[in-house]
């Protein structure tokens, strides 16, 4: 449990930063969405700039069994990294937008 509490505050800390990183849009939100039950976590953009609707999904992550999975990225960061750097095992990170294929051939976990 306390592995899993750890891991919803470093995802929660992290996704903030990235939300105080590009908050400087004007008529953009950041909104950060934590579903602690669940463990689903989400940075997303709303607004508008000029005549042009902004939405979408920036990051998505989530927590299964011991694992965190990178769900997306939609950052200029690996999110991986970011997440190894902040003491969490490259073995418990899934990098889940890659095909199970493809992720053995990266340095973090396969599922």
């Amino acid at each position: 449990m306390a592995r899993l509490n750890e891991y919803r505050q470093k995802i929660q800390d992290l996704l903030t930063q990235l939300a105080e990183y590009g908050s400087a849009n004007d008529g953009v939100e950041s909104q950060l969405i934590f579903d602690t039950e669940r463990d689903h976590y989400q940075l997303a953009h709303v607004g508008w700039r000029n005549d042009h609707r902004i939405y979408g999904c920036v990051v998505h992550l989530d927590i299964r069994g011991d694992k965190i999975w990178v769900q997306h990225n939609g950052t200029e960061f690996d999110i991986a990294v970011k997440l190894s750097e902040m003491g969490i095992p490259k073995e418990n990170i899934v990098n889940g937008f890659h095909s199970s294929y493809m992720r053995q051939f990266t340095e973090f976990a396969v599922s």
